[in-house]
């Protein structure tokens, strides 16, 4: 009779489902933290496209002066490695409606954004991939020249 007792007793059980669920859990916890560090990077890298297009678009402004406003940008968003970013000014022409277009200037924002807990992970589990590379977040801006 005790040795039934033995078997049937769930003492350790919680431990054992404790082993197996909080990696599940602390994964998902780290992915949502991961993902909201992305999300928000990428609405710092469009709002610093976005306010460098405003300065291009300016008469009498040049190049420089737009890749500077987005570079202070990305360093007021507290982007780590602002430097890093690839920004790119670029003429182009944009279509009013009725055959008629204008001129206007395309600013594009590229970074390479770095997961900090996802990627190590990724790359202990797939060998050879390019799960543990950098990911090139870009975004752009298109304005009409004044």
């Amino acid at each position: 009779m005790t040795q039934i007792k033995r078997w049937r007793s769930e003492r350790g059980a919680a431990m054992v489902e404790t082993a197996l669920t909080l990696p599940l859990v602390l994964l998902v916890t780290v992915g949502i933290f991961e993902f909201g560090r992305a999300y928000q990077t990428w609405q710092v890298l469009t709002n610093a496209a976005r306010e460098a297009a405003r300065i291009a678009v300016l008469p009498g402004a040049s190049v420089e002066g737009a890749k500077a406003r987005a570079k202070e940008y990305l360093t007021a968003g507290q982007i780590a490695h602002a430097a890093d970013a690839a920004i790119a000014v670029e003429a182009t022409t944009i279509d009013l409606g009725g055959g008629l277009t204008a001129g206007a200037t395309r600013i594009t924002v590229s970074y390479p954004f770095d997961f900090v807990v996802l990627q190590p992970i990724a790359e202990l589990v797939t060998s050879g991939s390019k799960a543990g590379q950098s990911l090139t977040m870009t975004a752009s801006a298109v304005m009409r020249n004044e």
